[in-house]
């Protein structure tokens, strides 16, 4: 198990201070009555404990231990409990996933019946945008900017790499009707791997179109962004050029890099994270600590992807693909977090972090019971989690990466950074105090809007121009 320096304010009476001495063994906890008793504190950290635990063993390749301490975990993780209960038993799943994929056969046995229903895929996306705000955010952020860039042009042309909300769209032309010279000829390209969520959008689209009466063109491009060939965009000339992405571009630096399988990790993050749990209210606040002891992650690590390790070639013959269509503007929101790291317990401890916020978030924002609420858990973030942890080579598609990682990219591809106007982030502003929690923040970074919860970074706006 990990060691600790025995640093804890929890008083000397608390069996959470010989957690560390402890053993994990067949044994232990399966008669201990004082685990049912922890509060929930104790509890948050106990459970913290046990799983860095777990990944160590996993990375390690010791499975005997690993299944140990999964034994563990499950006396005290729940979906339905409070918000490290909840966490904790996803990134449990994620792990015994991962464990499963060493046995290709059983694996695959045990999941030859899951059925992928696509309507409720789509529902469960439409609850993350209603529930969170940073979409919403998104939305308002790059339509400012696509109007900004497109003044006083008279043909218009959108390309739309995740054409999954009609809504950002339906304000656009909106705003394009109320222009003093008029609304332009506007095309929407979107791009989407199913063609009923396109279908959906090009009705709701022309719809609004037609009844303000807007000279309007919906194009469907049914591909997955990794197939996507971009002279199927039908990009022609005179007109001006916008391109939208929306939490897409990470996906495909699954295809550049990572054959082999991540060595155990030999960083000390597990013992860092111990000291920073106790005595905290929140998961967000037990993982947010003050930084002074080296128990956050850092956001400059070694352990962030390199960029020129391998070559990134899907990433950045994409992005020149895309500056070859000379765009007046480009608008990318990403997840601002390192998940992209080479080994599991780098992944690992970014991702506890990244995803205790967006637990806290909905844990002020839905109760305990909300069925929305465990969908979008499940669903959703608990997939992206089973991704981030279970997975690697191509299978790994969410390979989120930190905003100056984006701008090395966009810079080695030729586009320069166009800072986001005052009105934009006054707008963002304006619409994240229209909801009810005040945990929500903005902040400029590099001229980019940088959505939080409480001082954690979640999600990027930025945008971009083709550099002459």
């Amino acid at each position: 198990m990990l060691q600790d320096d025995g640093s804890s304010s929890v008083t000397s009476s608390s069996p959470i201070q010989i957690f560390p001495m402890m053993s994990v063994s067949p044994s232990f906890g399966s008669s201990n009555q004082w685990l049912k008793e922890l509060k929930s504190e104790e509890r948050g950290l106990y459970l913290i404990h046990l799983l860095l635990a777990c990944a160590n063993h996993v990375a390690a390749g010791s499975l005997e231990n690993a299944n140990i301490a999964l034994d563990h975990i499950s006396q005290l993780a729940s979906p339905s409990g409070d918000t490290m209960q909840r966490i904790a038993s996803y990134f449990t799943e994620a792990l015994a996933d991962r464990i499963l994929r060493s046995w290709p056969g059983l694996y695959k046995a045990l999941r030859s019946t899951k059925l992928s229903v696509v309507s409720e895929e789509i529902l469960v996306r439409k609850m993350f945008f209603e529930i969170f705000p940073f979409l919403k955010v998104a939305f308002v952020v790059t339509n400012q900017a696509i109007i900004e860039a497109m003044e006083g042009e008279k043909m218009v042309h959108i390309v739309d790499l995740n054409a999954a909300e009609p809504l950002q769209w339906r304000a656009l032309l909106q705003d394009l009707s109320a222009r003093p010279e008029g609304p332009p000829h506007l095309r929407i390209t979107g791009v989407h791997q199913q063609k009923e969520v396109l279908d959906q959008m090009a009705h709701v689209l022309t719809q609004e179109a037609e009844k303000l009466d807007i000279p309007f063109q919906f194009n469907q491009v049914v591909s997955r962004l990794e197939n996507l060939d971009v002279e199927k965009l039908r990009v022609k000339t005179g007109e001006a050029l916008a391109i939208s992405s929306v939490m897409q571009l990470h996906t495909l630096l699954a295809h550049d890099n990572e054959k082999k399988s991540p060595l155990p990790s030999k960083h000390s993050n597990g013992v860092n994270l111990h000291r920073a749990l106790v005595n905290q209210n929140t998961l967000g606040e037990f993982l947010e600590k003050d930084m002074a002891n080296g128990c956050s992650p850092s956001n400059d690590t070694a352990s962030s992807s390199p960029l020129c390790s391998t070559g990134s070639t899907k990433i950045d013959s994409f992005l020149n693909a895309l500056w070859g269509l000379s765009p007046k503007v480009m608008v990318v929101t990403e997840q601002d977090s390192n998940h992209n790291g080479t080994t599991l317990m780098e992944r690992l401890s970014e991702s506890l972090h990244f995803y205790a916020a967006l637990f806290d978030c909905l844990e002020s924002t839905l109760p305990r019971t909300s069925l929305e609420r465990l969908k979008v858990e499940k669903m959703l973030l608990g997939e992206e989690i089973r991704n981030i942890i279970a997975c690697e080579g191509i299978e790994r598609k969410e390979r989120h990466e930190k905003l100056e990682k984006w701008f090395q990219r966009f810079d080695t591809s030729g586009f320069g950074n166009v800072p986001l106007s005052y009105y934009a982030m006054l707008q963002a502003r304006r619409l994240l105090q229209s909801y009810s929690c005040e945990g929500y923040k903005i902040k400029e970074e590099n001229g980019c809007v940088v959505i939080c919860w409480q001082d954690r970074a979640l999600f990027s706006v930025s945008s971009w121009r083709c550099r002459k």
